[in-house]
């Protein structure tokens, strides 16, 4: 992604990334994220976002780059910078969230397999 040639004062971009990112934490529901992403975001946008966070995934379940490159349609560029980024802090935390969603419906699954229907 391009990073705009001019420059914010340090102090005010703080301020607004952590308004973003406060309002993002604020977002409760998948269909509110998705509202907000649709109409906040351009379509490449949302899908570049998306496409590395899905290669991020993958390069942790173990996925080969061809695969990867050949299922997201993304570059062997996209995905080594990708996977350069695993090990941080904030990229390791995305993938904790997701793991522990994935932990939460496989159990939730098994859960109402016992339960009498209502």
């Amino acid at each position: 992604m391009r990073v705009s040639d001019r420059k914010l004062n340090k102090s005010l971009q703080k301020q607004i990334q952590n308004v973003f990112a406060q309002t993002i934490a604020d977002i409760k529901t998948i269909d509110e994220a998705n509202k907000f992403f649709k109409d906040f975001l351009t379509d490449a946008e949302l899908e570049t976002f998306s496409k590395r966070l899905a290669v991020a995934y993958w390069l942790q379940k173990g996925r080969s780059y061809a695969n990867i490159k050949t299922n997201l349609k993304v570059s062997s560029a996209t995905i080594a910078t990708v996977a350069e980024s695993l090990k941080t802090k904030g990229v390791q935390l995305a993938l904790k969230k997701i793991e522990a969603d994935e932990w939460a419906n496989v159990w939730s699954d098994r859960i109402r397999k016992f339960l009498p229907s209502v």
